[in-house]
């Protein structure tokens, strides 16, 4: 064997880090800690407006007028609880609450309920033209609001629903049950068939079958479907604006009406904004572990 030969089969391998492509080790260089940073500030700068709400909520309206919120860091005596006691001497404010629960707590409970009867039924029952009638509720779901809310108010006109909550938790319901269908079915589909077919040979009937076995399974979409109707539903102005009159209105409205009516009137609006706004966040938070394993479903077999 020649010099030449030993030298190359004894010439060390180069470093697994000179082998790999450029591309590769920016790939790993952006996923680790520079994303990590990134995602930090996004955060940071999302949660700005809802941290300059709370402290302009804890203002006087005089401390307002003077200067910005973020003042409050240099000068922490600025800090009071006067517009939250205004706010509850406001009787179409907290009445107005209280009309918002009443509408969204019905409205998502209804559509959670049907939804996951019918989700179920076009999954894993056998019915005539089953398959049409599951594309026509998808064929629901391009239906702008705005369309149905001029014929759907001369309806609730007729029967005498117009302007009352039940009339605007009828609306909310009918809405957002085609995306609860389609949702709820195809999640209850992928249900494997052999766990249902046992239970059925246990001697469990439909309506056991469902609430013993397809309900606990699809707690993660079922939950995630909850939290979609509540936001929207809690957080919907046009439809309370078109449905409502002045006893029904939800926070929503008082607040739009509270602006037309009284401009400067922020020492109210502001705590009555910070509050329709922290609901909705404690709901997601409370119930967030099982909206990510409802939007994760399928994702992972």
């Amino acid at each position: 064997m020649t010099t030449e030969a030993v030298t190359k089969t004894t010439r060390p391998a180069p470093p697994v880090e000179a082998r790999r492509s450029l591309g590769a080790r920016l790939a790993e260089l952006v996923s680790g800690g520079l994303v990590r940073v990134f995602l930090i500030v996004v955060g940071l700068f999302w949660l700005v407006p809802t941290v300059g709400l709370l402290l302009s909520s804890l203002r006087s309206p005089q401390d307002m007028a003077a200067s910005g919120w973020w003042t409050v860091f240099t000068k922490p005596s600025q800090l009071t609880f006067d517009s939250y006691r205004k706010l509850l001497e406001n009787s179409d404010i907290t009445h107005s609450l209280l009309n918002t629960a009443l509408i969204t707590v019905p409205a998502t409970v209804l559509v959670v309920v049907v939804g996951s009867l019918a989700g179920y039924a076009f999954a894993w029952m056998e019915f005539p033209g089953r398959d049409w009638w599951f594309l026509a509720v998808v064929g629901l779901l391009v239906v702008p609001v705005q369309v149905a809310l001029i014929p759907i108010a001369e309806l609730f006109g007729k029967i005498g629903l117009f302007g009352s909550i039940l009339g605007v938790v009828l609306f909310h319901t009918g809405y957002g049950l085609p995306f609860a269908v389609f949702l709820l079915r195809n999640f209850f589909a992928e249900i494997p068939r052999e766990l249902l077919e046992a239970a059925r040979l246990d001697g469990a009937g439909e309506l056991r079958l469902f609430a013993r076995v397809v309900m606990p399974l699809g707690g993660p979409a079922i939950a995630s479907l909850g939290i979609f109707q509540f936001l929207w539903v809690w957080n919907d102005m046009l439809v309370a604006l078109v449905f409502t009159k002045s006893g029904t209105q939800p926070i929503t409205v008082a607040l739009q009406t509270q602006v037309r009516q009284f401009g400067n009137n922020i020492d109210v609006l502001a705590p009555g904004a910070f509050i329709s706004m922290v609901i909705p966040l404690a709901v997601f938070f409370a119930f967030q572990r099982q909206f990510v394993s409802g939007v994760m479903a399928g994702a992972v077999k």
